[in-house]
This record gives C-alpha cells, sequence and structure tokens, in this order.
C-alpha cells in the first residue's frame, strides 16, 4: 500500500487536497509501484523560486521539482515493513495557473500533468527536451488519458 502526504507552504490548504493525494495513489498504482510514502508539497512562485535558484541555479519559478531520495526504510509502526521512500514533488499553484492558460488547458488537466510528470522523474524517468516525442513525456500523457479523474471542483 503507497501513502501520500500533502503540505502547503505560504498557500491556504487546497479543498481538493484529498483528491490530489487520491490521484497520485492511483498514478503510483498504474505504474506498479507498492510502499512507497510519496510527499507533495503545493506552494506559490516565491517558494518554488528560493528552491530552484538554491537546488539548479536558476533565479526563476518554474511549475514543478523533482527532489529524489530514493531510500529503503523499515517502518516500526507498521511491524517492521519496507517502505520506500521516493522523495518530494514541490509544485507551484501560481506558475501551474499560468501554464494552464498558456496551453490552453483546464487548471485541473495540468496539475494532473505536473503530479505525473514529477511522479516519473521519482521512478527514474528523465527527458533532455521538451519535445512531445520524448518517451517519458509521452507515457505522462498516456497516463493522463487514462487517469481522467478530477482534482480541482
Amino acid at each position: 500500500m503507497n501513502r501520500v502526504t500533502v503540505n502547503v507552504e505560504d498557500l491556504p490548504i487546497p479543498v481538493w487536497k484529498n483528491k490530489a493525494e487520491d490521484f497520485a495513489l492511483k498514478v503510483l498504482d498504474k505504474l506498479g509501484r507498492d510502499r512507497w510514502d510519496l510527499s507533495l508539497l503545493f506552494c506559490g512562485d516565491r517558494y518554488i523560486q528560493s528552491l530552484n535558484n538554491q537546488f539548479r541555479h536558476l533565479d526563476e519559478p518554474t511549475d514543478v521539482l523533482s527532489f529524489s531520495l530514493g531510500e529503503t526504510v523499515t517502518d516500526a509502526e507498521s511491524g517492521g515493513e519496507s517502505r520506500y521512500l521516493p522523495g518530494d514533488i514541490v509544485i507551484s499553484l501560481e506558475t501551474l495557473e499560468e501554464n494552464a492558460k498558456y496551453f490552453e488547458a483546464a487548471k485541473d488537466e495540468e496539475l494532473r500533468r505536473l503530479l505525473i510528470h514529477g511522479i516519473l522523474h521519482l521512478d527514474g524517468h528523465d527527458h533532455k527536451s521538451n519535445e512531445a516525442a520524448e518517451p517519458m513525456l509521452r507515457l505522462q500523457e498516456e497516463i493522463l488519458a487514462e487517469l481522467q479523474e478530477s482534482i480541482i471542483p
């Protein structure tokens, strides 16, 4: 069984928080992952820009960052079960809105896309460009098309 934790920085807790957790769990199931403890953080541009500057030396906001941890731990609370800690996904809701307008996509679709994108990075996938032909981005869009559940009401 996978677990997802959602936190928020510098923003009110979104009313759709639980739906985002549920969606991330469905993506993990789709990828065949089990016993993952995934961390999601929703924030604004100012916070993600500070992370982007600190870790990627880019002094600008971005839509999503994935911070890989990739450790297996023993969970004493569940009787010594091994759990995988893939890392953290950080999503700027402000940049998400800008992307949605730019790409003429619904905010809900863009949120689902960014969640999938971050999870794929933590699962070891990568891309050299943002071209649609990139294998990771093709997989992202396939998962997006299959998982049509709405997050943002």
